[in-house]
């Protein structure tokens, strides 16, 4: 056995390229267990996950040049999985299947607001088997996208085409620089619905200084933000607002941070013309 173990490990280490090989804890109970977990962190050529249901041990193969275990072990922890680094949301876990309930040894993490201390040399942001991080509680990238997105609104308030470009080319970049392996697996999820449209949108809004062509691409803009931002942790309540006079009558909606209408898509023509139809908290 442990010569067929041992030539397993070594085909897919032939497979891997740069292969780094690792052995780590994850909890979880059966056999429907180690397929989601394996599922979860295997990444074809890149990541090979082998964990044993009775020692709680995986053994992870993965390319050390494109990967490394703490993005293998994130994904494993969206998917309801606890390691002794990263903890599954706990809505993730609850979700799962009666059986594979593990008894969670872990059940306070501490964040990085969580730890305060002058010594700058001190590594509070590093995750270890004492103070695992709970990946829901992650700092969310996100959130710079929702603020060049409320400031993209605030220059069509202001008619201000030039300005409104020089945005949209801010947003264009830092939507490119997500990391999705870092979002919640709610928003990862709404995230690579919404990407391209996102990215159509602005590069539409960037490409020109016209307030007008501009305000066609950011109806379709704030809808796809519109869903992003509901499954998304927001520090203060955001307003989700109408004008229905825009495009011919139809109307069209954008978000806000302030339940005062400013209409984006008329500006100072009818500043005023709009409701809040939402508050997202």
């Amino acid at each position: 056995m442990l010569c067929i173990a041992s030539t397993s490990l070594t085909s897919c280490e032939a497979q891997v390229k740069n292969a780094k090989t690792e052995t780590v804890k994850i909890y979880g109970n059966c056999g429907m267990c180690e397929k989601t977990i394996e599922t979860a962190g295997n990444v074809k050529k890149v990541v090979k996950v082998d964990w044993d249901k009775d020692s709680k041990l995986a053994i992870l193969t993965y390319d050390s040049t494109k990967t490394n275990q703490d993005e293998i072990l994130k994904r494993i922890a969206l998917a309801g999985y606890d390691s002794d680094k990263f903890l599954a949301p706990d809505d993730v876990y609850s979700k799962l299947h009666g059986c594979c309930q593990y008894d969670r040894v872990k059940k306070t993490t501490i964040g990085k607001t969580d730890v305060v201390d002058d010594h700058s040399s001190h590594n509070h942001d590093a995750p270890t088997k004492e103070n695992p991080t709970e990946i829901g509680q992650e700092t969310n990238q996100l959130k710079v996208i929702f603020d060049n997105y409320f400031a993209l609104k605030d220059a069509l308030v202001k008619s201000d085409g030039k300005l409104a470009s020089s945005i949209a080319k801010e947003l264009l970049t830092n939507i490119s620089v997500v990391k999705m392996d870092k979002l919640t697996k709610e928003e990862h999820t709404v995230w690579m619905k919404v990407m391209k449209d996102l990215k159509f949108d602005t590069e539409h809004i960037e490409e020109t200084k016209d307030v007008g062509h501009q305000r066609d691409h950011f109806t379709t803009l704030s809808k796809n933000m519109y869903d992003l931002i509901k499954v998304s942790k927001t520090e203060t309540p955001i307003y989700y607002q109408n004008c229905p006079m825009f495009n011919d009558g139809k109307g069209a909606n954008w978000l806000s941070k302030e339940n005062v209408i400013k209409n984006p898509y008329y500006g100072s023509q009818m500043l005023s013309c709009g409701k809040t139809v939402e508050t997202i908290k």
